[in-house]
């Protein structure tokens, strides 16, 4: 207990060399991170004073990435629109179903392939869902897209893929973290979690004017002790209806989304965010042993080969019905490849309810390979369609208009 702070401390600096040489390399710090968790923990050698097994440190650094998944959450809640959503048009809605319901549906057929139990199956298919917000706003900037035709619609796409990761996430609560264990319980718990989300969509919606008075606060000291006060009580409280403090964090996000102070939050939340954020990769992959990753290495790799099969099918779908070319459809898919944050929280709320011990190696290895794979594909979009070009001849085939039709349907 003496050494905590410098255990910690340590952690931290770890965190921060290893961020400097993913920010060097141009890469998302999330697979950086991970793996450097990996490589310490309680594997790792004593070098002297310096104690890389962060046994004494283990529960303060997991409690910090707890800390962290509250952020990730509430800033993507304080991201998400109810408003923007309905107004988005229906390109958007449509790209974000086929995208969620293609890689959804693989993620069924491919958990009940491996002959995964039914929870764990449903937590496959949630982890193939979900992006990665974080890399998939990287790659955009980094590769300079963001005036790109087919940019608008991945946003969107991203947009409503965060939405459904709330849904899924407190349906999952409901059924994990409820306790039921007959249909009838079960459905209860469900509808509990539901009506917990609907709660939160009606207050962003109808409660706007009451959340602009009690938040306009002039000291962003008080102000920044107010909002992080409310989004501790909130999630802790969540926990206590059986729904997952990270959704409860989310859905504060979302009801502090509509109001006028949701920019000055996102501006005081950001550092809090990326610092807790990291913390949190960097715990999850402290957690994992390394010598137990070879056994769910086959199951990793195939999920990856059906996710990049289902992403660039989704992506084609929905750029052609938006009525973009071939090769925007394609950055599409390619673009939106990169797994996260997001399944690894998934993931977490499987292992946090007990099921099968594989979920770990499983989500770490598959985040690993896309969270490096996507941005590389992303990157070879050109030569990628290319490729598909020659297979496919879609050269051949005369493109739908592109900008008219877009501009018409947005």
């Amino acid at each position: 207990m003496d050494h905590m702070i410098f255990e910690v401390g340590t952690a931290l600096l770890l965190i921060a060399i290893f961020s400097l040489i993913a920010g060097k390399f141009k890469f998302s710090i999330i697979p950086f991170l991970i793996v450097l968790g990996m490589l310490v923990g309680p594997h790792a050698p004593t070098l002297g004073l310096i104690d890389l097994t962060f046994i004494e440190s283990n529960e303060v650094i997991t409690f910090l990435g707890r800390i962290g998944v509250l952020f990730l959450l509430f800033y993507i809640g304080l991201e998400f629109s109810v408003s923007k959503l309905i107004k988005s048009g229906r390109n958007i809605v449509f790209g974000g179903t086929v995208y969620v319901l293609i890689n959804f549906i693989i993620g069924l057929a491919y958990g009940f392939m491996v002959d995964f139990p039914l929870y764990e199956t449903l937590i496959i298919a949630g982890m193939l869902s979900v992006s990665s917000t974080a890399i998939v706003a990287k790659v955009l900037v980094d590769f300079r897209r963001t005036g790109n035709s087919e940019t608008e619609l991945i946003l969107g796409m991203i947009l409503f893929d965060d939405l459904f990761l709330a849904v899924f996430l407190s349906v999952m609560s409901g059924l994990l973290l409820g306790g039921a264990t007959s249909i009838g319980g079960i459905l209860l718990s469900v509808a509990l979690s539901m009506g917990y989300m609907l709660l939160f969509f009606v207050i962003a919606r109808k409660g706007t004017p009451l959340l602009n008075k009690l938040l306009n606060i002039t000291s962003n000291e008080i102000f920044i002790i107010v909002v992080f006060s409310l989004l501790f009580f909130i999630a802790g409280f969540s926990e206590t209806l059986h729904v997952a403090e990270a959704i409860g964090a989310l859905l504060f996000g979302l009801a502090l989304s509509e109001t006028t102070h949701s920019k000055r939050i996102e501006q005081l939340v950001v550092p809090f965010r990326d610092f807790f954020g990291a913390i949190f990769f960097f715990s999850f992959g402290l957690s994992i042993d390394p010598l137990t990753l070879g056994d769910a290495a086959w199951i990793a790799v195939g999920a990856v080969v059906l996710t990049m099969i289902g992403n660039i099918l989704a992506g084609m779908i929905a750029g052609r019905n938006a009525g973009l070319s071939h090769k925007a459809s394609t950055n599409i898919g390619l673009t939106v490849m990169a797994r996260g944050e997001f399944t690894i929280i998934v993931a977490n709320l499987g292992i946090s309810a007990g099921l099968l011990p594989i979920l770990k190696p499983f989500s770490a290895l598959y985040v690993l390979i896309l969270a490096i794979l996507g941005p590389l594909l992303a990157k070879e979009s050109k030569h990628i369609y290319n490729g598909l070009n020659k297979l496919f001849r879609w050269n051949q085939v005369k493109e739908k208009p592109k900008e008219e039709k877009w501009n018409e349907t947005i």
